[in-house]
């Protein structure tokens, strides 16, 4: 059986790929195939090869095996908005049904998938669906990225909280340090394990060269059976 987690944000810019491409490093440390996945995303550039995505490719690069790009990002739009505009700019919709045979067709090649979200945990996706539509859909459990800046006590609680009242489940949440200049962190970090329902699985220091390593207890989480 596949083992899959979905990697979620606490905001926008808080580091969701960053982190998610070294959680794709340390499970290869761990299994044997591994595999990102970037369902939805907007701020793509045109190339002759259609639409990328540069968070969609970091993923693929931190792969093995690499999966094809259609797999990676079905649904890619090249407005760097909201993905309900972005996609209305393009005259379509965004729909679970191409990410659900996305994740299907990578989940029957691979030992791990690892889903980043995009934006919020409640970041419009169309008129009728948000972001927490895709964890929901795909029934995956989540790991919470909070990007470690003024701000990060509420929005971190408020939205672990969200994931739980929809039903998915909180593996725990990493935090990263996106504001190195970020008074008492530590008084931070410690608040953050003290208020939020799930452990810390690790705190990476922003662009950290050894974050995999520093993800090790993440990756046994995402690879441990579910109790």
């Amino acid at each position: 059986m596949t083992d899959a987690v979905f990697v979620a944000g606490t905001d926008t810019g808080v580091g969701k790929t960053f982190v998610s491409c070294a959680l794709l490093h340390a499970l290869r440390a761990m299994s044997g195939r591994v595999v990102g996945m970037k369902p939805v995303a907007s701020g793509c550039v045109a190339t002759p090869a259609g639409l990328r995505n540069d968070d969609a490719l970091a993923l693929i690069a931190a792969s093995d095996p690499r999966p094809d790009y259609a797999l990676c990002n079905p649904l890619a739009f090249a407005e760097a908005v909201s993905p309900h505009l972005a996609a209305a700019a393009q005259q379509t919709e965004v729909t679970m049904a191409p990410i659900e045979a996305a994740f299907a067709r990578l989940a029957a090649s691979a030992d791990v998938v690892l889903v980043e979200g995009v934006g919020g945990w409640l970041a419009p996706l169309s008129p009728t669906l948000q972001a927490n539509a895709i964890p929901r859909a795909l029934g995956l459990p989540v790991i919470l990225v909070v990007g470690l800046r003024l701000g990060c006590l509420s929005h971190a609680q408020l939205t672990a909280r969200a994931i739980q009242t929809d039903g998915c489940r909180l593996l725990g949440w990493i935090g990263n340090a996106v504001d190195p200049a970020m008074e008492r962190r530590e008084d931070n970090l410690d608040t953050l394990r003290q208020l939020l329902p799930a452990p810390c699985l690790g705190v990476v220091g922003h662009a950290s060269k050894t974050a995999a390593a520093e993800l090790a207890a993440a990756a046994a989480a995402v690879c441990a059976p579910a109790s």
